[in-house]
């Protein structure tokens, strides 16, 4: 019967599970890393940037602002900048470039995020599953009627509860590391939609300017 199928495969116990759980966690923490080594140099300082940029096109120094920060990691100022590269196109070209360019930066950003959302939904109920197939195994065990059945019960609900534990010890770090990421990608697009409409607003100014 199936019933008695899963009574046998039950009978694997718990630790398997909790191994599972070891791999699991040790790719969460991988992604943290990688993730938070990404960010770390992703933002800036908006206001001071902004004003620069508001400066640079006030005394025609766009090109001077391109060479400074051709090299800098940060989403905001490569959004500007890639905008910039653009302007001889006009605005619409710009406003293309910039879109095209903050698309690029979420998708690196949002990179393996979804593991980290994955693993925070689901490692309890692998936690769970490991729980019910110890408990099982620890009732298969007592039925032995041998002199130390009691004990190895006992050793496996221990084991049966631990796996619970461990999912939840992996999940709950990766939900908080899942959200601050998705917070830190939130801010950053923010933070280039701000400039990217510093520099829309610097063009038609000059485009406004120009028709005078």
């Amino acid at each position: 019967m199936l019933s008695e199928q899963f009574v046998a495969f039950a009978q694997l116990g718990a630790e398997w599970v909790l191994w599972l759980l070891i791999g699991l966690s040790v790719l969460s923490v991988g992604i943290m890393i990688d993730r938070a080594l990404w960010f770390r140099s992703r933002d800036v300082d908006t206001q001071r940037f902004t004003r620069e940029l508001r400066g640079a096109f006030e005394r025609d120094e766009l090109q001077r602002l391109e060479e400074k920060y051709k090299d800098d990691p940060a989403v905001p100022v490569r959004v500007a900048i890639r905008g910039l590269e653009e302007r001889a196109g006009g605005p619409e070209a710009v406003a293309e470039a910039m879109h095209a360019e903050k698309v690029r930066w979420r998708n690196a950003g949002d990179r393996h995020l979804i593991v980290l959302g994955t693993l925070g939904n689901n490692v309890p109920f692998v936690g769970l599953f490991g729980t019910v197939l110890g408990v099982i195994n620890a009732f298969e065990n007592l039925r032995q009627k041998t002199a130390d059945a009691e004990d190895r019960t006992l050793d496996l609900i221990a084991e049966a509860l631990a796996a619970t534990a461990f999912g939840l010890l992996v999940a709950i770090p990766a939900v908080i590391a899942f959200n601050y990421f998705t917070r830190r990608m939130r801010v950053l697009i923010a933070s280039a939609d701000e400039c990217a409409h510093t520099v829309m607003a610097q063009l038609h100014g000059r485009e406004g300017a120009r028709g005078r």
